[in-house]
């Protein structure tokens, strides 16, 4: 049998036990089907880059199947019409990764973005541009409607 990595989005305004239902229900058509499910990840409630009919947010669920392809096009076929899912994704993998996938490490593990300027210093090299000036010593100075009071 085939091994593939189904990741589908459920809206946003159902339960974690309903999520568990839709997975319990998605379980029963492969192994109908000659399939079954290795592992579950819920990832929980994300936002979306764009909004999925009318959902700022969904639950995002990773499924882990070692199932014959039939059995993954019925699964997409009866996703197709359930309401509760906002998409899903199937890609076909030749093995299923051990451990946690990237969406569950820990941040810890991930780099910082910009928090570390590195060699620069704190504002980098300005070239031949000089040292930044004092932004009060040259300007005049115009009255505030408050100071004119």
């Amino acid at each position: 049998m085939a091994l593939y990595e189904h990741v589908f989005l459920s809206r946003q305004d159902i339960s974690n036990q309903q999520v568990d239902q839709l997975v319990e229900t998605f379980r029963g058509i492969l192994e109908n089907n000659g399939g079954k499910i290795v592992k579950v990840e819920n990832w929980g409630l994300k936002t979306l880059a764009y909004r999925i009919k009318k959902n700022r947010k969904a639950y995002y669920t990773l499924l882990n199947i070692d199932a014959p392809s039939e059995a993954v096009d019925e699964l997409e076929r009866l996703m197709r019409f359930n309401e509760d899912v906002l998409r899903y994704m199937t890609i076909r993998v030749e093995e299923h990764e051990d451990g946690a996938s990237a969406m569950m490490q820990k941040r810890d593990d991930r780099p910082r973005r910009g928090g570390d300027r590195g060699e620069r210093g704190e504002r980098g090299d300005r070239g031949d541009r000089g040292p930044r000036r004092d932004r009060d010593d040259d300007r005049p100075r115009r009255p505030r409607e408050q100071d004119s009071e």
